[in-house]
């Protein structure tokens, strides 16, 4: 198992959609690796610690676009643009081949919804 360090901004000075302070800007996150996992017990809990770094990255993404939805001329579902859409999905493919765009689009889809769901309780 290693860690990636996942800190898209280096230097960066905190985020101002979320709050956040500029210490500890980054996010380390075990990465197992599957052919090491031998047991049901390991496997689950390797998928704990993977979930939750994703919730965290997943809140931290629904701040930071709930200031996208501020910014823009018209916000909220009425504002959404299937072809940045489409580049985030294909940029994600990059990084997740294994996924591929097809399976990225139904979870980005749910994970776009449900950040402006959450924006629009803001």
């Amino acid at each position: 198992m290693h860690d990636q360090v996942i800190d898209p901004v280096e230097g960066a000075a905190g985020c101002p959609a979320c709050g956040r302070s500029g210490e500890g800007g980054e996010l380390r996150v075990p990465l197992p690796s599957a052919g090491d996992i031998g047991t049901l017990g390991e496997a689950r809990a390797a998928i704990d610690g993977l979930d939750a770094a994703l919730a965290t990255l997943l809140e931290h993404r629904a701040a930071v676009a709930a200031a996208v939805q501020r910014l823009k001329p018209v916000g909220g579902f009425a504002g959404r643009d299937p072809a940045r859409e489409r580049q985030i999905v294909e940029a994600m493919a990059v990084h997740a081949p294994s996924l591929g765009p097809d399976r990225l689009a139904r979870i980005m889809t749910a994970v776009i919804e449900a950040g402006l769901d959450a924006a629009e309780k803001r």
